[in-house]
């Protein structure tokens, strides 16, 4: 007896596995810097804990409607309409566990086999692994590191095909932290409606941007792409709560409908406890986010600068999210005693057996000259693990 093929397809979460290993390392007594993990590290808000700590004493532990309670859709209307100009109703709106569930819902309701789906890359590692499970096909568009990894009208078209069915949009981009233009998301959304296929719209790190940046939905362009758009998000980024699985999503009534039946049969209702809290994250005070992005912008500015001034690593500012994505190939054919980095891989490799840090090699994202730094974590970390990561490219000769 053996596993299903579509199971030996798939490729585990890089970015899961360096975090588990470096946690492996640190409780074996190693003193290992991760900088792997894709989740905030500060603490979720006391007023989001104390609604669910409230939630369990009043005995909201239960099952829910298997698309979440009306509360947390309405919830997550008014936040639509606040801050994106999106007007939805609450039969448009699905709560899942977590963003990568609801961009796996999408994918379900959505795709035949040999479908085709658009994928910018550099990529987040699940999305060509979860259109991979639903038979469906990734088609990768490389965006170009001396344009910012933007991504434009031109490099779409080049790609389409009779099969095309999604277009992923990830603004503020996992792991390049590009954010798009309000010109360039038009130019796509004009693409779509013209050629029909649908975008996917991953705005999970809209809340984390900087430098003036402001955000823009794709589907707040228009009332053809807003037909013809599914808006994914998380309170996962935005709230520090990345354990507690909440995400949603909101697009046109059938397509809801159809993902919500999907996830009926999937895993039931997300927390019942989560979706409370989740509740108060929306409608509450939202100054520890804005406080959280400050400091998340601080340190992205010391770890550009600093990744900037290493012999053969060259560095974009990201304009979103928490991670930098730098360019390490100037490192590519130097060696040390018993090692020749070669490629982002043994690069990982060297960083972690030379200098103790833990990163994600650039070719689990699409770009096997990069590596992904999360700075989602304390500046004293950041600071003591670019100068070890100075210290080990030091010795590269």
């Amino acid at each position: 007896m053996s596993v299903s093929q579509r199971a030996r397809n798939i490729v585990p979460s890089a970015t899961l596995t360096i975090a588990a290993t470096a946690r492996r390392m640190r409780a074996q007594g190693i003193d290992v810097i991760g900088f792997g993990s894709g989740e905030p590290d500060f603490d979720t808000p006391d007023h989001i804990k104390a609604a669910a700590i409230q939630a369990i004493h009043e005995g909201f532990t239960k099952y829910t409607a298997s698309g979440g309670i009306d509360e947390l859709k309405d919830a997550v209307v008014t936040k639509l309409k606040r801050d994106n100009g999106l007007e939805f109703a609450r039969d448009q709106i699905l709560i899942s566990c977590g963003g990568k569930h609801s961009i796996f819902n999408v994918f379900q309701a959505l795709l035949e086999p040999g479908d085709e789906v658009i994928i910018p890359a550099p990529y987040w590692v699940s999305f060509p692994e979860q259109v991979k499970v639903c038979d469906a096909k990734p088609v990768f568009v490389r965006t170009r590191e001396h344009e910012g990894f933007r991504l434009h009208r031109g490099l779409v078209e080049s790609h389409l095909t009779p099969r095309t069915k999604i277009l992923v949009l990830n603004s503020p981009c996992n792991p390049t932290g590009a954010a798009l233009t309000p010109a360039e998301l038009k130019g796509l959304a004009d693409l779509a409606t013209e050629r029909g296929f649908w975008i996917l719209s991953d705005e999970t790190y809209e809340a984390l941007v900087y430098d003036g940046y402001q955000h823009v939905s794709v589907a707040s362009l228009g009332d053809e792409v807003k037909s013809r758009t599914i808006v994914v998000n998380s309170l996962s980024k935005a709230y520090a709560m990345t354990g507690w699985r909440v995400g949603y999503t909101a697009g046109p009534k059938d397509v809801i409908k159809a993902m919500d039946a999907i996830q009926s049969q999937e895993t039931s209702n997300p927390t019942s406890i989560a979706q409370r809290a989740a509740v108060v994250a929306l409608t509450g005070p939202q100054e520890t986010t804005y406080r959280m992005r400050e400091e998340f912008d601080r340190r992205r500015r010391y770890i550009v600068d600093r990744l900037n001034g290493m012999p053969g690593i060259s560095c974009l500012s990201p304009q979103g999210a928490f991670y930098v994505f730098p360019n390490v190939s100037g490192t590519f054919g130097k060696h040390t005693v018993g090692t020749t980095i070669r490629n982002s891989t043994e690069f990982t490799a060297y960083l972690l057996d030379a200098a103790r840090i833990a990163v994600v090699p650039g070719v689990e994202f699409g770009s096997d000259d990069h590596v992904r730094i999360s700075y989602a974590t304390s500046m004293a970390n950041i600071e003591k693990g670019m100068d070890r990561m100075a210290g080990a490219i030091a010795q590269l000769g």
